[in-house]
């Protein structure tokens, strides 16, 4: 009986560290990638001026070894959709897993501009409909230019207000940090 309880208390804090990671290459990115360019990308890391370190996001630039030449940008991360104090963009990570999350991806054609928006794992139990692909085509184009508002020129989603809000301010924040601070 002590076993059990020990290996189901083992299991459960190993499923809860798991959650921690963002996973940097998911199969959807890899298919997008191919779609979109009609070969299968080589992503390579950016280094990060000015952007506090942290475990949510990371840029890669999209590089063609044919053509020798970095074809788009990508970043991946996470937006936490809140629970316990997680809904700003600080970036800074607890380590305590008590918000909720979603990760997601944006592609950046070769004029740093979005060209897609995907969520690949959503983890929140509110807000879902962030994921519906019709809904995120909303920021393709986007280029930094001007601020995102929710409910002027991005669509409110009743029921996903937090992820709707924490997915725009995070597209209008990386977007902007990718001219900002990767390419200078």
């Amino acid at each position: 009986m002590y076993k059990l309880i020990f290996f189901l208390l083992i299991s459960i804090n190993v499923g809860l560290s798991a959650q921690t990671n963002i996973e940097y290459l998911p199969k959807l990115l890899n298919t997008e990638l191919s779609k979109a360019n009609g070969y299968t990308p080589v992503l390579l890391e950016c280094a990060q001026k000015n952007e506090k370190s942290s475990i949510n996001g990371k840029y890669f630039a999209v590089s063609n070894f044919l053509e020798n030449s970095n074809v788009k940008y990508v970043y991946v991360g996470r937006v936490k959709s809140c629970r316990a104090g997680g809904c700003s963009i600080d970036n800074s990570y607890s380590g305590n897993n008590l918000s909720e999350y979603f990760d997601y991806f944006i592609l950046y054609n070769k004029s740093l501009s979005v060209e897609l928006v995907r969520v690949y794992n959503y983890q929140a139990t509110h807000g879902q409909e962030v994921t519906n692909k019709s809904w995120l085509k909303q920021f393709k184009n986007y280029d930094g230019s001007t601020e995102l508002t929710v409910g002027k020129n991005i669509d409110a989603i009743s029921g996903a207000t937090i992820s709707v809000n924490g997915l725009a301010a995070d597209i209008e924040h990386k977007t902007t940090n990718l001219k900002q601070n990767i390419l200078q």
